[in-house]
């Protein structure tokens, strides 16, 4: 061991001073050299996985394949008004392949989710699934009418785990919506028009909320003529014929037959799709603002009454720059145009349950679907 102090002492003269001196300059040097050395260590490497290519089977211990999921089951317990479609509709429609439907009662305790028909429910409620339901599995309440349409079955307020509806607050809204363009569709032309209002009418049911459009048509027609198709006015409309009609009026009355928030049907669906304005009696202006551009269609509460409407009809009429503005929104957006055969009435909302199920797997329960729905 050194001993500093001794050292210090012995190395006062000169030589030793210059022997400190080269042993400094001596381990710079080496420092120097070391550092500029190249690097020859490189950390070890992670990893790599191979992927399979197709026809390739995965090799035990070798790599990472992607773990097989199963699909979720939906149970169709009841058919909708007894409307049955293919199956594969989900698929060839829509390309909505995410679930396994089946109508098979004989899969029930294994399905993830049974859709419940509500219309199909009898007042005794022996048409409901067997219950209790097992734990894992989702009760979905199937309802496509307007309050004024849908009556209160007792005991079924708080049976079901989803809602399933035209409404947007539902937990599993159905509606064929718009769909935006990435660059601007310069494309479109409006069908070649022979008429100048039409309306098609199917059902007029005094019981099912039809009074106000009815007493507005009435009103309506005495002032501008309208073209009337449908079976509630003796004249049946062959599906192909549907809309090829639409497409060949100027205006088309899109008037739902009861008043509820969000209940905005086919009907505005329809002239959207095929070239045609709109003329819209339902909610208020603002809830059909939800749904497509402000400019696409006319609503009826925007003119004090109908002889006001109808003189703009007509001015729309003569004046066809002012008429070719309600296609603008065409350029930026696409209208598709909705099923019409009536067994595929019920395909969207089916569909699109079948969708939710196969994205959602959390639990989820609906609390007095009657004070939601109804109020």
């Amino acid at each position: 061991m050194f001993d500093d102090r001794k050292m210090s002492k012995g190395c006062s003269a000169p030589g030793c001073r210059s022997i400190l001196t080269v042993a400094v300059v001596v381990s710079l040097s080496l420092f120097f050299f070391f550092w500029t050395l190249p690097l020859t260590y490189c950390p070890p490497q992670l990893p790599q996985f191979n992927q399979l290519s197709d026809g390739q089977h995965e090799e035990k211990n070798n790599s990472i394949a992607e773990e097989t999921v199963e699909k979720p089951v939906l149970l169709l317990w009841v058919w909708p008004e007894n409307y049955r479609f293919d199956l594969s509709d989900c698929k060839t429609i829509y390309n909505i392949d995410g679930c396994h439907l089946t109508d098979d009662r004989a899969l029930y305790s294994s399905s993830d989710a049974v859709l419940v028909f509500h219309k199909a429910i009898r007042w005794d409620l022996s048409t409901l699934p067997p219950s209790p339901r097992p734990s894992f599995q989702k009760w979905i309440w199937l309802n496509v009418e307007s309050p004024t349409n849908t009556q209160k079955i007792p005991g079924i307020e708080n049976l079901f785990n989803l809602t399933l509806s035209y409404r947007e607050d539902a937990d599993i809204p159905v509606r064929l919506r718009l769909t935006g363009n990435k660059t601007p569709n310069e494309d479109f032309k409006i069908p070649k028009k022979d008429k100048l209002v039409c309306w098609i009418v199917s059902n007029n049911a005094a019981h099912t909320g039809v009074g106000r459009r009815n007493a507005y048509y009435n009103e309506l027609k005495k002032h501008v003529n309208i073209h009337l198709f449908g079976k509630a006015y003796g004249t049946f409309l062959d599906y192909k014929d549907y809309y090829p009609t639409i497409a060949s009026c100027k205006f088309y009355l899109s008037f739902e037959n009861s008043i509820h928030k969000d209940y905005i049907t086919e009907k505005f669906n329809g002239p959207l799709s095929a070239g045609t304005v709109p003329v819209v009696l339902g909610p208020p202006r603002k809830n059909y603002e939800r749904f497509a551009p402000g400019d696409a269609f006319i609503h009826v509460d925007d003119f004090p009454d109908a002889k006001s409407l109808a003189e703009y009809l007509m001015q729309l009429d003569r004046d066809e720059d002012a008429y070719r503005r309600y296609f603008n929104w065409r350029r930026h957006f696409s209208a598709r145009p909705h099923l019409i055969v009536q067994n595929q009435e019920f395909v969207l909302a089916i569909c699109t349950a079948c969708d939710h199920v196969a994205r959602h797997k959390e639990y989820q329960e609906a609390h007095d679907i009657y004070e939601w729905f109804f109020n």
